[in-house]
């Protein structure tokens, strides 16, 4: 069972999360004109060190910035985190997000590739096509990872995400059943993400039977109103996400993916 922790982006704080028994950990670039980090590569080669695998998001999907960041960082996994269908011409923009993958995969063929499948939260109807999505993602990608897709009162999702253009960070329970559906029909192991915390990790995994399970918002350190830190962990709150799994493996209530 695959544990993965993000908005990990020093190599400290890479350094903790394998020392947990983190499985993947990883880092975000977020501004697509100051992409080369040292520290994050630093971050990156600290992961690899402990033996634990590294992932890159990149908030940009722009060819050529890609290739060029993959060069340079050389993480063991790309993640593509898309809002995919917020786009008004959301097929041709799917067409276009698998070309690039299809280059990552001749450029890069030692990087697995991740792509987020968007979710509706859980209590609302999931309007997005998520079979559709898996199935035109599929052949181009190593893991499928499943996020939250907000949407407003109306039912709109465009601007509805924390980061326009992209799931992720919502700190809210994508809708389970719409999950194991996709687990079920996958190919390629399923991780599971939206709202995984401690408290929540082993029911997800029951019900959703995924090959991970995948945390970021609810394992990230909180300020004194209690909101969560952006790229600042809670390290009591990863070991406990961890134990959780581990215990859950160890009861031989999951099967290992």
């Amino acid at each position: 069972m695959i544990i993965q922790i993000y908005e990990i982006q020093t190599p400290s704080e890479a350094s903790a999360m394998a020392e947990l028994g983190v499985d993947h950990i990883g880092s975000v670039i977020v501004d697509e004109a100051e992409w080369k980090i040292s520290e994050i590569k630093e971050t990156l080669i600290t992961v690899r060190s402990a033996g634990a695998k590294s992932s890159l998001i990149p908030l940009f999907n722009t060819p050529d910035t890609v290739l060029r960041l993959l060069d340079y960082y050389q993480p063991d996994i790309v993640h593509f985190c898309e809002a995919l269908t917020d786009h008004p011409e959301w097929q041709a923009y799917c067409r276009q997000l698998t070309a690039l993958q299809q280059e990552v995969k001749k450029r890069f063929p030692q990087i697995k590739i991740m792509r987020s499948i968007p979710i509706a939260e859980s209590g609302t109807n999931n309007s997005v096509p998520t079979i559709e999505l898996s199935r035109i993602f599929e052949p181009y990608s190593d893991y499928f990872l499943t996020d939250t897709m907000l949407a407003d009162p109306a039912g709109s999702i465009e601007d509805s995400q924390p980061v326009q253009g992209f799931v992720g960070i919502t700190g809210q329970i994508c809708n389970w059943v719409t999950a194991a559906d996709l687990v079920d029909s996958s190919r390629i192991p399923v991780i599971l993400a939206g709202g995984i915390s401690p408290a929540n990790a082993a029911d997800g995994i029951r019900q959703v039977r995924p090959a991970g399970v995948d945390s970021c918002t609810l394992t990230n350190a909180q300020d004194e109103n209690g909101r969560p830190i952006r790229f600042k962990k809670n390290p009591q709150k990863v070991k406990q996400l961890v134990d959780a799994v581990r215990e859950l493996e160890a009861n031989g209530s999951i099967a290992k993916m």
